[in-house]
């Protein structure tokens, strides 16, 4: 079938030039498709309008309300004239303001008793919500006024995500013009299925949403668009999943007696349940013929570098090499650090008084010098070195394996498809794969985001793990809590430990982060930087001891410098940006202080958090803020200090994001394709939907029988083919 839709048509052959280039400019809408899946943000009806008492501030809105007074005011001894105008919709009133020139017509439209829609950016003034010079439309028909009323009684009014240079009324009649096209839409669920769940076709949808005669209508419209949503991603991730399955890969099994054995036997503790079942789990995959796909994710602490190490000892045994992907410098060194430890004399193969079974772990970072990084490409190409850790430079051409059998990506997150494609490329056959996160994700977000990935959960801490607590403290209403906090970290560092504190800027002539919410326009001062913190804190509550920073823009050898004596216990306090967020390991670091904590968002104060209470003595963390108590940052950092519920954390962070932030959408610019569903409370759906792709790729792999599913999952991987598919 031909590939491309009738709806794949450019809107200015429908809408003329001039509209189509705003539609392209300021809603990213381009086809009569892009249009048509343009859904209303809500819909007004008679007597169950948008509660004028609740409309937020600075933001582009659209009402529909009633006009209750209007009246001119003259001023400069009758020479300027205003027009206010109060509306009301039964549960609160706004003032609209229009000047000069501007008042002659709205004076004439809006008078007492006239219903419309009003669109306007909402301000203050005189401490009085008010929309100044809106733009507006009056709700009535060329009929009579009683046929008006009663028709205007009986709509429901598609009320749709504007701008300032289309406001919903105008982008309502574009979508007049185009609806009638919505019968060409070509429709990707597969009829048996769709008929087994009774949804309306594609084409019924798309005019139910846009045009609803009744509530049902909206409804009946949502879930079949949610539907088409969810079954199109997760078909493109069964595909995925099953393509995986049919490449060859060579089985790596632990030898008996091997490196894996001599490891075990030397650890001081006994693993886990949790590390055991998730060690079975990668054992069984690492053991078949196709290469092993998946997401291992656990909370702050929970072991994962213990699990990840273990599979890679297995695969160094069967005569592979295992690479290990970090996204930044210091995560690389730590991890390399943190593993030689963690082997001892097994990490010194090949070396004098290495053991006799040991293997040889290397360090490949951009930075690193030319003979040090010779040495370390000349291990990996003969096969000396079994284990690598290393950076984005892991992935340069120069970089060649002898066999390798295992990449491990930590923090997947960071890291874009080609990059970790490039590398899993450098294996004789396709190397297996195990991607870690410590950000606890929701069952959904796994199915979308991770969708093709298997997943394991640790979600038990090893023994001997502290408890942390954890405690807002709000600078501007108490300052000597402040006071207080900088006493407990000297107390912590006077009883022999160690501390953080985490700010949101390095300092100096760095550029100021833009301002986007509002609680940032009420926060005059630019975020608190590492250097004047630090400056501060050592002349002052913190002086005599012990004070470093460490940041992103310190040469790399400086930076391992630093950890290497915090590490050592030779700095009490570091000062430093989020780059110590992930992956850094000090176990006598018992206190955090989080600068600024309301400029973080809720997955990475858990993150940061869980640099403390790693060793036998308590964490303290103090969330530092002057946002005031009623704030929605001040109840973000609340519900932070009120639990140490990685899963439970991440559930308000998304409750509290857009959804295409959710999905990685925020920082590509491109738009997200998940408009209707949105992934926390969807996840029946996403559940369903999951399980008929699965049965239908496991059918027909390459969608032979299904060309219309086969043409939407193309236009879905054209445009987002890299945010979603490739976050696994």
């Amino acid at each position: 079938m031909d590939r491309v839709s009738a709806l794949d048509e450019p809107l200015k052959k429908t809408l003329g030039a001039a509209t189509a280039k705003v539609m392209a400019e300021h809603l990213d809408l381009h086809t009569l498709g892009d249009l048509l899946h343009h859904y209303p943000r809500r819909y007004a009806e008679r007597g169950e309008l948008t509660s004028l008492s609740e409309l937020p501030l600075d933001e582009h809105v659209t009402v529909v309300a009633q006009v209750a007074d209007a009246r001119v005011h003259t001023f400069n001894a009758g020479r300027g004239r205003r027009l206010e105008v109060t509306i009301t919709d039964g549960s609160g009133r706004l003032q609209l303001v229009f000047f000069g020139k501007g008042v002659h017509k709205p004076h004439k439209d809006l008078l007492p008793g006239t219903r419309a829609m009003f669109s306007g950016k909402v301000s203050v003034f005189n401490r009085k919500l008010q929309l100044s010079h809106p733009a507006y439309e009056p709700l009535s028909g060329g009929a009579s006024a009683a046929d008006a009323v009663d028709a205007f009684a009986n709509q429901l009014i598609p009320i749709y995500p504007a701008c300032k240079q289309l406001e919903s009324w105008k982008i309502s009649k574009a979508v007049d013009a185009v609806l009638d096209r919505a019968a060409e839409a070509v429709d990707p669920l597969p009829p048996a299925l769709r008929e087994g769940r009774g949804m309306a076709t594609l084409p019924d949808a798309l005019r139910m949403i846009h045009r609803p005669r009744t509530k049902a209508d909206i409804e009946a419209a949502r879930e079949r668009l949610k539907w088409d949503e969810a079954f199109v991603l997760q078909v493109a991730l069964a595909r995925r999943r099953y393509a995986d399955t049919q490449l060859p890969a060579v089985a790596r099994r632990p030898v008996p007696g091997g490196l894996l054995d001599a490891f075990d036997a030397e650890l001081p503790f006994t693993l886990t349940e949790g590390q055991q079942s998730v060690s079975k789990e990668i054992f069984d995959d690492l053991a078949t013929e196709h290469p092993m796909h998946r997401l291992l994710q656990g909370e702050v602490g929970s072991g994962k570098t213990l699990v990840a190490l273990r599979a890679m000892l297995a695969v160094v045994d069967a005569g592979g090499q295992a690479a290990m992907l970090a996204p930044t410098e210091v995560l690389a060194q730590q991890h390399h650090r943190s593993i030689t430890e963690m082997m001892g004399e097994l990490a010194e193969g090949g070396m004098l008084g290495g053991a006799e079974q040991g293997t040889k772990v290397v360090l490949l970072t951009g930075s690193m010098g030319a003979a040090a990084r010779r040495h370390a490409l000349l291990d990996l190409v003969t096969g000396e070195a079994g284990i690598v850790i290393g950076t984005h430079a892991l992935i340069e051409d120069k970089v060649q394996f002898h066999d390798l059998g295992l990449v491990v990506v930590d923090e997947q997150h960071r890291f874009g498809v080609e990059q970790r494609d490039a590398l899993r490329s450098k294996g004789k056959q396709p190397p297996h794969l195990l991607v870690m996160t410590a950000t606890p994700i929701p069952r959904t977000v796994a199915m979308t985001v991770f969708g093709d990935l298997e997943t394991s959960v640790l979600d038990q801490l090893p023994a001997g793990r502290s408890p942390i607590a954890s405690h807002v403290v709000p600078a501007a209403d108490k300052p000597h809590f402040l006071a207080r906090a900088w006493e407990r970290v000297r107390e912590e560092a006077e009883g022999g430990h160690q501390a953080y504190v985490v700010c949101p800027r390095i300092g100096d002539d760095e550029e100021q982060p833009k301002k986007k919410t509002a609680e940032d326009e009420a926060e005059k001062r630019p975020p608190l930087a590492v250097l004047e913190v630090a400056d501060q804190l050592a002349k002052g509550p913190l002086r005599g001891l012990r004070v470093e920073v460490l940041h992103g823009r310190m040469a790399p050898d400086d930076k391992d410098d630093v950890m290497r004596r915090f590490g050592a216990g030779d700095v009490d306090v570091l000062v430093a940006t989020t780059v110590i967020e992930v992956g850094v390991n000090v176990p006598n670091a018992t206190a955090m202080v989080i600068m600024d904590a309301d400029r973080f968002g809720v997955s990475q104060l858990h993150q940061l958090r869980g640099r403390v209470g790693r060793g036998s003595a308590p964490g303290l963390c103090l969330l530092v803020t002057e946002m005031p108590e009623a704030s929605p940052a001040r109840q973000r950092l609340a519900a932070v200090a009120s639990t140490l519920d990685g899963f439970e954390l991440s559930r308000i962070d998304l409750e509290q994001r857009r959804e295409g932030d959710v999905l990685g959408q925020a920082q590509s610019g491109v738009r997200s394709s998940l408009r209707m569903l949105t992934v926390i409370e969807d996840e029946e759906v996403i559940a369903a939907a999951r399980e008929e792709a699965v049965a239908i790729v496991g059918a027909d792999p390459d969608l032979e029988r299904l060309p219309e599913l086969r043409t939407a999952l193309d236009a879905l991987l054209d445009k987002e083919r890299e945010q979603y598919l490739d976050k696994g």
